[in-house]
């Protein structure tokens, strides 16, 4: 007899478990009884000590070791933002058989969408500087800037969290630039691997053009949907959103009573 699903949320380039926020949360309500499960990538985190990746493929074999190390079983379902995405279609395409469906959110990848919309050409010197030069402060301020719609003007509470986050678990310049040259080296499947998979974006994302994620949803005919006042980080911006969306998609909802009902997906 089969348990309750697992659902492992990938972030991207820099990030770690804590910068979910509420959104597991969230999840896990609009998900009842799913088993929500949040890996840190290596140089990220607890594990920021660890030399990360310059290969998409070697994040994927990590994740798998590190389930299995935690007796977590497949199938999974996988919720992966930014470069956690390309982790994700790597891995789906890899292991079909581990991997239950994906969800990809504000992702992009060759061969679908040019350089200059994977990561917009307007941020290239700020981001070189703060990743080169910058303190943390600033470091994490301009990422919060670039990243959220709703907070990015100031958010000093969530500023102070993330920087205390940086403090207790530094990623060094080494590790970010292995993993933006993994981002930067990756390519697609040519094809849409064989699960279900969603495509969400914002689409006031300063970071990345959300034409990105509409691209790659069309070349795989797969469902895609559009926040448009979402930034890059949707479960920041639209955690709530994001989570009933995913939960409308796979077809279960909540009824008054906390009771579980099948309903219409809906796809944009």
């Amino acid at each position: 007899m089969s348990g309750p699903p697992t659902w492992v949320l990938l972030r991207g380039l820099m990030r770690e478990q804590r910068h979910w926020g509420h959104f597991p949360a969230t999840l896990a309500h609009a998900l009842p009884g799913a088993r929500i499960v949040t890996p840190d990538l290596p140089g990220n985190g607890t594990r920021h000590r660890q030399t990360s990746a310059t290969r998409v493929a070697d994040m994927v074999e990590d994740c798998r070791r590190q389930l299995l190390e935690r007796g977590i079983p497949a199938p999974y379902h996988l919720l992966a933002l930014s470069l956690g995405g390309m982790v994700a279609v790597e891995w789906a395409s890899r292991y079909p058989q581990e991997i239950a469906r994906c969800v990809l959110v504000n992702t992009s990848m060759r061969p679908y969408s040019p350089f200059y919309r994977r990561l917009r050409w307007q941020n290239y010197g700020a981001l070189l500087r703060q990743l080169l030069l910058g303190d943390p402060r600033s470091q994490e301020a301009l990422i919060l800037r670039l990243t959220s719609r709703r907070h990015g003007a100031g958010n000093a509470a969530l500023l102070d969290s993330w920087l205390s986050y940086q403090q207790q678990y530094p990623v060094s310049r080494r590790n970010a630039l292995r993993q933006l040259l993994s981002a930067a080296r990756y390519r697609a499947p040519a094809s849409r691997p064989a699960m279900p998979v969603l495509v969400m974006a914002g689409a006031q994302d300063r970071l990345v053009d959300h034409r990105c994620s509409q691209r790659l949803a069309r070349a795989w005919q797969a469902d895609c949907l559009i926040h448009g006042d979402g930034g890059h980080d949707l479960p920041l911006d639209e955690g709530e959103w994001l989570a009933q969306s995913v939960a409308r998609w796979i077809g279960v909802a909540m009824t008054d009573n906390g009771e579980q009902k099948t309903v219409q997906s809906t796809c944009g």
